[in-house]
């Protein structure tokens, strides 16, 4: 009887494994045969699975951007308005060494999808639903009065959204001089410019 294998969890594994390699090695040292080899596949097993490296790499990156989601439900939950505009950013941000190797594999994606179409509008459709949720968040801080009337949540999203990003590189360039405590500070002083006073 042939052996039962799940697709699913398949691609999950190669995933997984070119996560470690980007965030240890960079993303020149993922190649096909390094990610089979972390997976634990045979040379060439890959193909079944991910038609390209490029394919790959989009999935990594939508891993990554699923798993930072997933956190944010958890850290969110219950909370709304500013308090969870806090929380997501805190699970955004390089704030521990897990999330820093986050931030690694996602400006390798980055490298990538500034020549390719493809992975630019992954990376733009995943922003985008991060700054709905952003101004969900800021327009319910508003209706309970917490919000400073004079934001403009549109532009005060792309302001916190670039912070965050740029804090990202900050952390994976210079991780000496931009520590977690830092990036906390930096955020209460990008949340506290939002709230109304009184």
């Amino acid at each position: 009887m042939p052996k039962v294998v799940d697709r699913r969890q398949r691609r999950l594994e190669l995933v997984e494994a070119t996560w470690r390699i980007i965030a240890r090695r960079g993303i020149s040292s993922a190649t096909m045969r390094q990610i089979a080899a972390e997976a634990g596949f045979a040379n060439g097993a890959l193909k079944p699975y991910f038609s390209s490296k490029a394919e790959l790499i989009e999935a990594t990156y939508a891993f990554v951007f699923d798993r930072t989601n997933r956190r944010v439900d958890v850290a969110a939950e219950g909370l709304e308005g500013l308090a969870a505009l806090e929380a997501f950013s805190r699970e955004v941000l390089p704030l521990d060494e897990d999330r820093l190797d986050e931030a690694r594999v996602v400006i390798s994606f980055w490298q990538e999808a500034a020549h390719d179409p493809r992975a630019a509008e992954l990376n733009n459709t995943s922003m985008a639903e991060w700054r709905r949720s952003m101004a969900t968040w800021m327009g319910q801080a508003r209706e309970a009065g917490r919000l400073d009337p004079a934001v403009d949540i549109p532009a005060a999203c792309d302001v916190l959204l670039n912070f965050m990003l740029g804090a990202q590189i900050s952390a994976v360039m210079d991780p000496g001089t931009t520590t977690a405590g830092d990036l906390r500070r930096q955020l209460d002083s990008q949340l506290g410019r939002l709230r109304a006073s009184g």
